[in-house]
């Protein structure tokens, strides 16, 4: 993307989640510069649903909360600023990195997690098994799941899923784009998903329901399993690899 359009993809971003922002070509331009540490959270949360990325593996600083007073506003802290507050003084004394809070930063469900699911392949008359590690966030009741480059058990088959929580259930969209030297020879697919979050917060399971080469609908099951709560960029480099391997 050119700046301008990342700006244009942050801002709709914002608005699809209720969330407007003022993004502009000078926003973006001042965080690839390092300018910025810390991107106010409107669009820290913006730029993770456009990326699929954590905050913290995009180069910025991991915010710290700390408390304002009633009236003082939220604002990019500067890497040019005089260090305020705990996440300006943090980030300089660590050269930029910021020791992550307790779990993470972005929800009960955001981490990295292991998605496995089964079809049957009518023109190999066989039952396969698709495997991913995906770095999950979750906005409020949103959830995003992007798979890591390396992490397919099918070697570049992209995974993507967007889902909403709602209580214990969560109902979303999902899509791979298969491989071009695979059996597929890069068809997309794309479908719905249903699954059922245990107590523990530890697994998802349901099922997926898409189309077949003959637009036939096809269902099997689907689980997603918890992997680490990190989403730092060592972790992401640790997962980033065959789930079979």
């Amino acid at each position: 993307m050119s700046q301008d359009d990342l700006a244009l993809a942050i801002r709709q971003a914002g608005k699809e989640a209720g969330e407007p922002n003022d993004c502009a070509k000078r926003n973006v331009q001042r965080w690839e510069s390092g300018n910025v540490l810390n991107p106010r959270p409107v669009y820290a949360r913006a730029l993770e649903r456009v990326t699929g990325l954590p905050i913290e593996a995009l180069g910025f600083a991991i915010p710290v909360p700390v408390a304002h007073t009633k009236d003082e506003p939220t604002v990019e802290r500067s890497a040019r600023s005089e260090p305020k507050t705990v996440e300006s003084r943090a980030a300089t004394a660590l050269g930029g990195a910021v020791p992550m809070a307790k779990h993470n930063d972005h929800g009960t469900l955001s981490g990295i997690w292991l998605s496995r699911y089964e079809y049957h392949s009518s023109g190999r008359e066989a039952d396969f098994t698709g495997e991913h590690y995906v770095v999950v966030l979750q906005h409020g009741n949103k959830l995003t799941a992007r798979s890591l480059p390396e992490g397919s058990s099918n070697p570049n088959s992209p995974l993507t899923l967007d889902l909403t929580v709602e209580g214990n259930v969560v109902t979303g969209t999902w899509r791979e784009e298969t491989a071009q030297d695979g059996y597929y020879a890069g068809a997309a697919y794309h479908g719905a998903v249903q699954l059922l979050v245990e107590p523990t917060g530890r697994k998802m399971t349901g099922k997926w329901v898409g189309f077949g080469k003959d637009f036939d609908v096809n269902t099997g099951p689907w689980e997603l399993v918890f992997k680490d709560a990190s989403t730092s960029k060592v972790t992401m480099a640790e997962y980033n690899r065959s789930p079979r391997t």
